[in-house]
């Protein structure tokens, strides 16, 4: 049997992404605060450790998918940590922390010996159920070479950015601030051709044939709101921590963000409006609310 590989972080993405890596047969130790988490791993053939450390005492290799940069410092550098095991060689970061957080990571596990590589993904829950995710490694590049069989069976389009750990973030962050902005506009525009009086689902439907189709109004707006079931699988303070992330970057850079700035002003609305749990194709029923509007499917079917 190989070695075992570790994963932290048992959430959306990082559960079906331990699904992937078990059914390719790999030994994964995992751990999660979610009791209900790590049973549904265990069950799938996982092997639930009680710590980080505990986790890093046994797997070369780990892997963490965890939803903000607060908990990945916790969970590589604080007390019972990843630091304290004693057999990490190459920690792998999944998680969009920004390129500050994982620099600091990276010189937090570099006197241990543990080489660091961020290599965060973009795909939603389908792509990781799927394995079609795209992964954005950056660091040493021996260690991709080494982890990259892994991260191939996560994702289907795995690229190593560069040597530099933090340009793997800062490329998601790039993605998911295109696609959190591109998805404000196309609600304000969706919002405006319904209370025109344009059928919603033929207007879904040209746009997605037209010049103006993108990510948001294709997988955004054609399934999940259009069917009202606001499924696409990210929650919306997630996508607002994102947007904060790679602004603070932006500003780091000493860039002017104006229409990404103004993107941001409607998941602040979101948030406050009580969707900060929701799923981030509900930015949608702001826009809606504001129009005394419905962006749904026609029911043909109706009497």
């Amino acid at each position: 049997m190989s070695a075992p590989l570790g994963f932290i972080g048992l959430g959306a993405m990082g559960a079906p992404m331990v699904r992937r890596l078990l059914g390719a047969g790999h030994q994964v130790l995992v751990h999660d605060l979610n009791a209900t988490a790590v049973a549904a791993a265990v069950s799938a053939g996982a092997t639930a450790r009680p710590s980080p450390a505990a986790v890093a005492a046994e797997a070369a290799t780990v892997l963490v998918s965890l939803p903000t940069p607060d908990v990945v410092r916790q969970v590589a550098l604080a007390p019972g940590g990843l630091a304290e095991g004693g057999a990490l060689r190459t920690y792998v970061d999944l998680s969009t922390t920004g390129a500050q957080v994982a620099v600091a990571v990276a010189q937090g596990l570099a006197p241990r010996g543990v080489t660091a590589l961020d290599a965060p993904v973009s795909g939603g829950v389908a792509g990781a159920e799927a394995g079609t995710l795209s992964v954005m490694a950056a660091g040493d590049p021996e260690a991709f070479a080494a982890v990259r069989p892994v991260l191939e069976v996560i994702g289907s389009n795995t690229v190593f950015v560069g040597p530099q750990v933090g340009l793997g973030q800062t490329l998601k962050l790039v993605n998911n601030l295109l696609a959190a902005t591109s998805w404000a506009a196309a609600c304000e525009a969706l919002a405006m051709g319904a209370k025109a009086g344009l059928d919603p689902e033929l207007m879904v439907g040209v746009i997605n044939k037209s010049s103006g189709r993108s990510f948001a109004t294709e997988r955004f707006a054609e399934g999940p709101v259009l069917s009202r079931r606001f499924d696409f699988g990210f929650r919306m303070e997630l996508m607002a921590k994102d947007m904060r992330l790679a602004l603070q970057e932006a500003e780091a850079l000493g860039l002017v963000m104006p229409t990404s700035r103004a993107a941001q002003m409607l998941y602040g609305l979101a948030m406050s409006g009580g969707l900060a749990k929701g799923d981030i194709t509900e930015l949608a029923k702001i826009t809606e609310g504001w129009s005394g509007t419905e962006l749904v499917a026609t029911r043909r079917n109706d009497a």
